[in-house]
């Protein structure tokens, strides 16, 4: 045979030797090396078939113990004593024998291995027996408001959008019964927020679906034991999507888990008293409100404040204090709060409320949606379609074609501006105070009931502008040769700050009333290329009195009165030189394009 020739067919040989060579060694680990690595099951310690009765199990462990029963302080205690026993307390026992049967479940196991360290080499009379003897038969656990799932309402489940936390769990199981206190506590903590459910091994089909695979046997079993938390994330309708929780079995951990790892919620930081003052309370962004939890505990937030945290991420900012006593002279001065747990709201300067006690979901939703913006709306992006201060919307009342207004008063943040505020709330509570019973004609009506029946009507709205983060919006209202002492950044250390009050009246086409408007934000060259007749016109007035409550009030009473009564001119675009100008309580016209410059102001300002 030439030299390539034998090349070749010892290639040959290799290539068919390998699979044959493969197969010989699968062959040995299935007849000598698996039967080694995989303990013997109970069936086969105790010496019966795995569809014995319940008799046949104890006759055949009365025959094993009986030999080392009777001679209990001569004998001593061998690992074949433990597994005996061991193998007996599982398969004796209905539940905990349906549990191993299906998903190889043991709360024996770890118990059996600390056993076997302890006694062997002892006397069997040492032993202690048995080896479980913190289970009972009638295992006692909590009840909780979590769903039972079952086969008939699992498939709901599954089509569910919102997230689900389940916990799998066996009425047999010591664990399970252990665990139950906290399971409550976790959908309570989780109420809002997830929905939470329960399924017992018994149901066969459900826990096969929701266990892992053995990769060797195919058996369905739970990698972490009993309890096993499985969590489907929002929108998940199969069994790839699910997400397993493998860390410590205590509340703060796995409510952490879902909120943090599934649901993506922020974390709200605790923060000392020299951290909350300097980083939240004097931190910028003025248009939130400041949201403080005090805690006792130290506990992390619960998911609903997280959740809350997000939602209204826009609004307020959130923040944590451990309560201790040696600081409650301080939150004493700070907020005038005398306990914890307690929830502070920091609003307008010198606004405030505090709740004391703790609180669920949807009281905590109430509480946000009643504070969530300062007491004196800030005029932003978010808010001016709200307040009706938006060419593109409508006054708070509806879509009427009335003419509306909105009173704003603009300035530099610092102590002036907090003082106009301070003011201008006290002309909105004046204006909520002031009772009218019925409908003030216009026309007659005295000046100081004119501005109350508007924002009875929604017709008026009152608001604060930050000259600084929405300087573009600011010079567009206040354009004049002073106005940087009211708009824009400070140069100097020494400029004068000058808060301003100006007032903006808005007015729909009544011929375009029927007009579809697009509330969606377009750039300016977009509302260029299209009919632009949907928006409301915009007229402005300033207010250059003194800033006392009566006068303002008075101010505004005779603007509306005006603005109600006769046919203003309406501006659509920038005014020429041969259009007549207003009347002189309304001085100055606004382009179409201020929501615009409020737009580009605020996304700067977050």
């Amino acid at each position: 045979m030439s030299r390539g020739a034998m090349a070749s067919f010892a290639s040959t040989a290799r290539t068919y030797a390998l699979p044959g060579i493969l197969v010989s060694m699968a062959v040995v680990w299935q007849l000598f090396i698996l039967p080694k690595t995989f303990p013997r099951s109970h069936y086969e310690v105790i010496g019966v078939k795995s569809n014995s009765s319940s008799d046949e199990i104890f006759e055949a462990y009365e025959r094993l113990t009986s030999e080392w029963k009777s001679n209990k302080d001569v004998d001593i205690v061998t690992e074949n004593v433990i597994e005996v026993q061991h193998a007996f307390e599982v398969l004796s026992n209905e539940l905990r024998r349906r549990d191993y049967d299906l998903f190889n479940v043991d709360e024996l196991q770890d118990i059996a291995k600390i056993t076997k360290k302890r006694y062997v080499g002892e006397k069997i009379s040492r032993l202690e027996l048995p080896l479980l003897k913190t289970f009972e038969d009638d295992l006692h656990f909590m009840d909780d408001d979590s769903k039972v799932l079952t086969s008939q309402n699992f498939g709901g489940m599954l089509r569910d959008e919102m997230t689900w936390l389940i916990q799998v769990y066996s009425l047999g199981s010591a664990s399970c019964q252990k665990f139950s206190p906290s399971w409550k506590r976790i959908v309570t903590w989780l109420d809002g927020v997830v929905n939470t459910g329960k399924v017992e091994l018994g149901e066969v089909q459900i826990a096969a679906y929701l266990a892992e695979r053995n990769q060797v046997t195919g058996h369905p079993f739970f990698r972490y034991g009993l309890p096993s938390l499985v969590a489907f994330p929002a929108n998940c309708r199969n069994f790839d999507c699910l997400l397993r929780y493998s860390g410590e079995l205590n509340v703060d951990a796995i409510v952490d888990w879902i909120a943090t790892d599934i649901l993506g919620l922020p974390r709200i930081l605790y923060y000392s008293p020299e951290a909350l003052v300097r980083d939240v309370i004097r931190k910028p962004a003025p248009h939130k409100v400041k949201v403080i939890f005090f805690s006792r505990t130290g506990h992390r937030a619960a998911p609903f404040l997280r959740q809350a945290a997000k939602d209204y991420q826009e609004y307020a900012s959130f923040a944590f204090v451990l309560w201790q006593e040696e600081n409650a002279q301080l939150w004493w001065n700070l907020f005038e709060m005398e306990s914890a747990p307690a929830i502070v709201f920091l609003k307008d300067p010198g606004v405030k409320f505090v709740h004391y006690g703790a609180i669920n979901s949807s009281d905590f939703k109430s509480l946000m949606e009643q504070h969530k913006t300062h007491a004196l709306r800030q005029l932003r992006s978010i808010t001016s379609m709200d307040l009706g201060c938006d060419p593109r919307g409508h006054s708070p009342a509806g879509n009427g074609s009335f003419p509306w207004y909105c009173v704003v008063i603009a300035g530099k943040p610092g102590f002036k501006l907090s003082k106009a505020r301070e003011v201008l709330r006290s002309v909105q509570d004046n204006l909520t105070n002031e009772a009218i019973t019925d409908a003030v004609d216009i026309s007659s009506a005295p000046f100081s009931l004119v501005a109350a029946q508007a924002f009875k009507e929604k017709r008026l709205s009152l608001g604060w502008l930050d000259g600084v983060a929405q300087k573009k919006y600011c010079f567009f209202y206040l354009s004049s040769e002073n106005v940087t002492e009211t708009c824009g950044p400070r140069n100097y250390e020494e400029e004068e700050d000058v808060p301003k009050l100006f007032l903006v009246r808005y007015q729909r086409n009544i011929s375009e009333d029927n007009v579809k408007v697009d509330k969606r934000f377009k750039p300016a060259w977009d509302l260029m290329k299209e009919d632009v007749s949907g928006l409301a016109s915009q007229l402005v007035a300033k207010y250059n009195g003194s800033m006392e409550v009566p006068e303002i009030l008075s101010w505004i009473s005779k603007i509306i009165k005006e603005g109600d009564s006769k046919d203003l001119p309406y501006y659509m675009n920038n005014v020429g030189t041969d259009v007549p100008k207003p009347e002189p309580s309304i001085t100055d016209e606004i382009p179409q394009d201020a929501s615009q410059a409020l737009e580009s102001d605020t996304e700067s300002e977050e």
